[in-house]
């Protein structure tokens, strides 16, 4: 019987034998080749499946073809494919020429790639055109492995990406000044990873931010949903992703990137502003505004935590929606941490980098938390003291209010006697006190007089004997002594004299 060679199952022809043979016997004669076994990583097509016909092979993207591309079904006895089977492989280097789009991937990817190995990458798109890469994954094993990206076509052109140089994968990614890129991945003796791009749904990760998932095995049909850290905002990708295409998985979007970015208006209760590209330098000439709103009845505290910028550069804050309100504070070069308060609703950051900033590396910028804090347009109450009273300048202790401290009788005033509520609601100075007067004060001089004292200190019962100059005649008594007057402290027994010319 026979049955057609492109239904389900492959036909065959069952022959009889003649009549030569004394027993009744049946051979099997297969006219077609098994249809091919589809490399890893790879895609196969076939022209037909009888004598003759010809098995297509090729490697997704990434990978290289090891063995022929081309295999023919060849007539026998038991039909077979010409050629040793073939493979696909992430090899180690290549040269990728009239380029258009492609994707490299580690030696060996899916699986660890090799210690000690040294492998060169030669794009080249076609002529009159520049090469773009964007990093999928990048996961090198140790300090030692390295991966660099040449703007050129050999090893001595300029690198535009260093992984000894930088912690971080440049978001936008790179781009050629020519037609030509130039790869190295070189490893050490210990240590493997999967190191950069995969070729299907690897596991997707975004830097400063966090990612949830219906399935952590990346499998066909996995939704990935992307939320930066605070402070930052979700740039190039999308939001979401999904892991599409059984015969080739990948990604259906590119995996957006967190960055801390020049701008913003925030409507949060609670935040976080941070300098553009955070915690990487940011760039020079920078003009960046952040505007920061809460409830009308709320006020805006503001913690800077981190402030290293450029002498050069400027840090503003005002106490309003725009640079017109009044400034809160404005700063340049390093200070440390400090906290400012608004009087409104509404807070206005200014951030202004000089052209020719000096200021680069990890670290260097500056770090705002802010929160939304109770309406208070006043300092707090100031405790009383002991032996003595206070008075407000105003009934209400509002910004630029003066509150004076006085002593009963018998005592002073030790420390400041005024203290001010200042524009972030504290007050000036610290808090004085009221000690018991235990000297009489200086009465002072005479004019035309000299005085002799009877120690060093106005003590009770110390004296001060007054005498004229010549031609000078006293009035008054000429001697005073210092006295307990009780509750009213020590005084003097007489009122000054004075010396009268004769």
């Amino acid at each position: 019987f026979f049955k057609n060679p492109n239904a389900d199952r492959i036909g065959f022809f069952f022959l009889p034998v003649n009549s030569f043979f004394s027993k009744k016997k049946v051979r099997k004669y297969v006219l077609s080749c098994v249809f091919p076994q589809k490399p890893l990583y790879g895609e196969v097509s076939v022209s037909s499946l009888h004598s003759g016909g010809e098995a297509f092979f090729s490697c997704l993207t990434g990978y290289q073809l090891q063995g022929s591309s081309v295999r023919t079904c060849l007539n026998a006895s038991t039909p077979y494919w010409s050629g040793k089977e073939s493979h696909c492989l992430a090899a180690c280097g290549g040269l990728i020429s009239n380029i258009t789009v492609g994707r490299i991937v580690s030696p060996g990817f899916p699986s660890n790639y090799s210690n000690n190995l040294t492998c060169h990458w030669l794009l080249e798109a076609p002529e009159g055109q520049r090469i773009h890469i964007h990093f999928e994954k990048v996961a090198l094993a140790e300090d030692d492995d390295r991966l660099l990206i040449k703007n050129g076509n050999n090893f001595d052109a300029a690198a535009l990406y260093d992984s000894y140089k930088v912690e971080y994968l440049p978001n936008e990614g790179l781009l050629s000044m020519s037609r030509h890129l130039f790869a190295e991945m070189t490893t050490d003796a210990t240590g493997t990873s999967t190191a950069f791009a995969a070729g299907h749904c690897y596991e997707p990760f975004v830097k400063y931010g966090n990612l949830t998932s219906s399935d952590h095995t990346w499998a066909v049909g996995a939704v990935v949903e992307f939320a930066c850290d605070t402070g930052y905002t979700l740039e190039q990708g999308s939001i979401t992703i999904e892991c599409i295409d059984s015969n080739n998985p990948q990604w259906n979007e590119t995996e957006p990137a967190c960055r801390a970015v020049c701008s913003g208006e925030v409507t949060d209760s609670a935040g976080l502003v941070l300098s553009p590209n955070w915690p990487e330098a940011y760039e020079k000439g920078q003009d960046c505004i952040w505007g920061i709103h809460v409830e009308e009845d709320k006020r805006i505290m503001v913690d800077i935590q981190v402030l290293k910028i450029g002498n050069k550069d400027l840090l503003t804050f005002y106490d309003g929606d725009d640079l017109t309100a009044k400034v809160l504070g404005q700063y340049g070069g390093s200070k440390s941490r400090f906290k400012l308060y608004t009087s409104t609703a509404d807070l206005t950051i200014q951030f202004q980098s000089d052209p020719a900033t000096n200021v680069y590396g990890y670290g260097n910028g500056f770090k705002v938390h802010f929160f939304e804090v109770s309406r208070n347009d006043t300092c707090p109450e100031l405790p009383e003291i002991s032996n003595g009273w206070k008075s407000s300048s105003h009934p209400e202790l509002v910004q630029g209010s003066v509150v004076t401290y006085q002593c009963y009788p018998g005592y002073q005033v030790v420390g400041v006697e005024l203290r001010m509520c200042q524009w972030d609601l504290t007050w000036s100075g610290d808090l004085p006190s009221c000690e018991k007067v235990l000297s009489c004060a200086d009465p002072g001089k005479v004019e035309h007089s000299r005085r002799v004292l009877s120690g060093p200190h106005f003590t009770v019962k110390s004296t001060i004997q007054y005498i004229c100059n010549k031609g000078f005649t006293l009035s008054g008594n000429s001697l005073l002594t210092c006295f307990n007057r009780g509750s009213m402290g020590p005084k003097w027994s007489q009122k000054l004299p004075r010396c009268l010319r004769t």
